[in-house]
């Protein structure tokens, strides 16, 4: 049996969002109340307040939104008071017939339109439901870190309707008013689950994966395997409370820090994801030049290669900045399908070879169960290789059927922990003590596989860089150059922002040069200090206190934000340490 108060409880909820994205002044009160009793007379007063709100059929189009309207009516009103019993019936009197308007209704803006729209009504018998589809909509499509990541070149339908703003001086205002991220209507996605399943596994599998054979190394083969569950385990959990947290206020990461905690919190949440996403870059462009320098001098006949890894990081960026420059993420579906086939293609080939070579060989003999000397420097690998979190939300607002989002994310996760687990202790388990940074290094170099295998599978990653680096551009970008700059009318402002994005590749190119020596301390440095915040003290933080209401619940989201402070602070000054130390 429904309880009542759960059933109020949504019915706010949904009239909360809703009422951020409406108009002020505007109400379907006075019409969107009908009794259960059948004894409702015309004596019955309106249920308004002071001021009196004007009726939203007076708006553009109000006939059309009027369901949307309703759903703020419906939550101020009683359990009984709240039903309607027939939604698309307007105030009539009993002269002329249901849903017939009158001539100086016809004579309202958007009148005609009005009863135009109620004759279909009549003719269909099927009515659609707005309220729901709506509702949904607002709360499930927010844009990321709650800042609007759609591309602000392609503006044509923003800089249309602004300009029939202009021309229509007469309109009162537009419907949904000017929102505070917005250049254009958002639209719905229309990504489906296939899509949604290739984009979420690139989003995880990534340069992470081969950096965990070393880590292995670093924490020994039981440690790491328990320690990479664990962080999986906990990866879930923080997930979970995002999405919980963004189902009740809806909108993105940065907008839930900014509903929850206020500006700085918004503003903490947004560096956080930059710094990770540009971290993420820059391990992958270093990783990239490793492999194709092995590859260069697996192919090349002299001695050496012709490029040093210094070089091939320069290389690299004439690829990346025109990459750099696309604005709309969904352009580059396609290259993370074709890269998740390199991947798993470079995947298959290393598990092939660990497993042949452990039937044959055994296990290396240098192999531990416990690395006391390096073992913190798996726990930052391991945070770092589940790198997704900045790429859940806009893939979720991307998906046509958002509301299956969570189950797919769980199933992926599922994927990727066996994975990342059995590469990591095969791997280790092969090449013992001798394992590398670079694992496909480890592989025999005079096999043409295993040279097909490196270049591809550099390929793949310097492909979805790209992807990786969107977020961060579009958060610094915005905060630079304003939310609602266009370079749609503004050249100036367009080579500006073109300018922007070629110095913050460039910029991630020197940062990866710099770090270029020690690769695995890198790599654990940006997952102990970047990611660990991100992934777990910020949504445990949002979950505490916008959403949990058990004690129970909030102690547990207290122990996490303890659990990622200690992780954060501990596993950042060893790293440094030991990175002092050499």
């Amino acid at each position: 049996m429904t309880d009542p108060t759960s059933h109020r409880e949504r019915r706010q909820a949904e009239a909360d969002t809703v009422s951020r994205y409406l108009p002020s002044g505007y109400t379907a009160e006075p019409v969107a109340v009908t009794y259960d009793s059948g004894n409702a007379s015309p004596s019955t007063p309106d249920i308004t307040s002071p001021p009196e709100p004007q009726d939203s059929l007076s708006l553009q189009g109000g006939d059309i939104h009027r369901e949307i309207f309703k759903i703020g009516a419906r939550a101020k009103l009683g359990q009984r008071s709240a039903s309607f019993a027939n939604p698309t019936t307007r105030r009539s009197s009993t002269l002329r017939p249901r849903n017939q308007i009158t001539a100086s209704e016809q004579r309202a803006p958007g009148g005609f339109r009005r009863q135009f729209v109620q004759q279909q009504q009549r003719l269909s018998a099927v009515t659609t439901p707005v309220s729901r589809t709506f509702v949904s909509f607002l709360a499930l499509y927010g844009s990321f870190a709650g800042e609007d990541l759609a591309e602000s070149e392609e503006e044509s339908v923003a800089t249309t309707e602004e300009e029939e703003d202009e021309a229509q001086l007469a309109e009162t205002r537009p419907l949904l008013g000017r929102r505070k991220s917005s250049r254009r209507p958002v639209k719905p996605g229309d990504a489906g689950t296939t899509k949604s399943f290739f984009t979420l596994l690139k989003a995880f599998i990534g340069t992470g994966i081969m950096f965990l054979p070393k880590a292995f190394k670093n924490g020994g083969i039981l440690f790491s395997s328990v320690t990479l569950i664990t962080v999986s385990l906990l990866s879930c959990l923080s997930f979970h409370l995002l999405l919980l947290c963004r189902r009740r206020y809806g909108g993105g990461y940065g907008e839930l820090g900014l509903e929850i905690g206020g500006s700085k919190m918004q503003a903490l949440i947004l560096g956080s994801i930059a710094l990770s996403q540009i971290g993420f870059v820059c391990s992958g462009i270093i990783f990239i030049a490793e492999n194709l320098r092995s590859f260069l001098n697996a192919v090349s006949p002299g001695p050496t290669a012709i490029f040093g890894t210094k070089a091939l990081i320069a290389i690299q960026l004439v690829v990346l900045i025109p990459l750099a420059l696309i604005r709309d993420i969904s352009r580059l579906g396609p290259v993370a399908l074709l890269a998740d086939i390199f991947i798993f293609i470079g995947l298959f080939y290393i598990w092939y070879y660990d497993i042949s070579t452990l039937a044959t060989s055994g296990i290396h003999p240098s192999v531990q169960l416990f690395n006391p000397r390096d073992f913190t420097l798996t726990i930052g690998s391991a945070i770092f290789t589940y790198e997704g979190i900045g790429l859940i939300l806009p893939i979720q607002s991307s998906m046509a059927k958002p509301s299956e989002f969570p189950r797919l994310l769980y199933v992926v996760m599922v994927i990727i922990t066996v994975i990342f687990t059995s590469v990591g202790a095969l791997c280790y388990a092969t090449f013992g003590d001798k394992t590398r940074v670079e694992i496909i290094s480890n592989y025999p170099q005079t096999n043409k596989l295993v040279n097909a295998i490196q270049f591809l599978y550099s390929m793949a990653i310097l492909v979805g860089t790209p992807v990786q680096l969107f977020p961060a551009t579009r958060i610094i970008e915005n905060k630079v150059f304003g939310e609602r700059a266009s370079g749609k009318k503004s050249s100036a402002t367009k080579w500006k922002k073109n300018a922007f994005r070629t110095s913050l590749t460039a910029l991630c190119g020197l940062i990866s040069i710099l770090g270029a020596s020690d690769l695995d301390k890198f790599v654990a440095l940006i997952g102990a200090f970047a990611c660990v915040p991100l992934v777990y003290i910020y949504p445990a933080f949002l979950h505490l206190n916008g959403v949990a209401k058990s004690p129970l619940v909030k102690a547990g989201d207290v122990f996490l934000c303890v659990i990622g402070l200690g992780a954060i602070i501990y596993s950042t000054a060893v790293t440094i340490s030991t990175w002092i130390r050499g």
